[in-house]
């Protein structure tokens, strides 16, 4: 007799299949591909430096709230669809390995002490407060684009807390020290969210810092017993989406992240773009 799947997996392969089936372009699934050519989809980059002033000038206190609005509706597109897709195959893939994963690492007495601070900085008062400090930080200093910064900050912190909170209530997972709402974890939605914010406004010299904290904290939540591998997998696709989300036209980078579906799979490109006037100083 077939082994019945668990309702996480169910609900999880569920998840990726849907958004993928939305991300891929409507040809692409009724017409078989001639050839393997990549297709990718790459993210919205800043129009000009014009564009790019008005957006620090109109970083107010109140479009923190009245701009989530405009970022939900900016939520589906393809090249999220898709980090949510790979984020949900490669929970999936580590799903079987869940429980062994966390119980070693539970159980290393030197990880302990290397992961001791994790639950602290990926805390909701350590991140919300963070980007709410930063804004208000410009504001006082007159810095517009920190003030600006921290009100992507925030945004990206509501919109994450809003997404993981949703998806927490409707899978409902225990935790490996049976609490509840394991699925996807917070802390490591949270920490990824300020990460690509930070990212997609400065580029990779604060963005890897940023990310290597946001995998550190992912990491200590399996020492903790709080959560599984694939909590955290798709916990950080989160909050990938939302801090990409809420930074649609103003990233500078100059090294851009696309997901990459080809036939039979698929992957990451990276893309080497030309820094704006402003990006340049002028």
């Amino acid at each position: 007799m077939p082994t019945r799947l668990p309702s996480f997996v169910r609900i999880l392969l569920l998840t990726v299949v849907v958004l993928l089936s939305r991300a891929l372009p409507a040809h692409a699934q009724s017409e078989p591909l001639l050839r393997p050519q990549p297709t990718t989809f790459t993210f919205p980059r800043p129009v000009s430096a014009a564009a790019d002033d008005a957006q620090e000038q109109t970083a107010t206190f109140g479009s923190i709230f009245s701009g989530l609005g405009r970022d939900f509706t900016r939520l589906p597109t393809k090249s999220n669809l898709l980090v949510l897709g790979l984020g949900g195959a490669l929970a999936l893939a580590a799903h079987p390995a869940d429980s062994a994963l966390t119980s070693r690492a539970a159980r290393s007495e030197p990880l302990d002490d290397v992961f001791e601070i994790g639950a602290f900085t990926g805390g909701g008062w350590v991140q919300v407060g963070g980007a709410f400090g930063t804004y208000f930080l410009g504001r006082l200093s007159g810095n517009e684009r920190m003030q600006s910064t921290g009100a992507d900050l925030a945004q990206a912190q509501i919109l994450n807390a809003i997404l993981t909170q949703g998806v927490k209530l409707a899978v409902a997972r225990t935790r490996p020290d049976h609490g509840r709402f394991s699925f996807p974890s917070g802390h490591a939605s949270a920490t990824f969210a300020t990460a690509t914010v930070l990212q997609r406004r400065f580029g990779w010299k604060l963005g890897l810092p940023a990310y290597t904290l946001a995998s550190y904290v992912s990491a200590s939540r399996l020492q903790e017993n709080r959560h599984y591998a694939s909590d955290v997998i798709f916990g950080a696709a989160l909050g990938i989406v939302a801090g990409r989300t809420v930074t649609i036209g103003k990233s500078s980078a100059r090294l851009d992240i696309s997901p990459l579906v080809i036939r039979g799979g698929g992957g990451v490109s990276f893309t080497r773009s030309p820094r704006s006037d402003k990006s340049r100083g002028k």
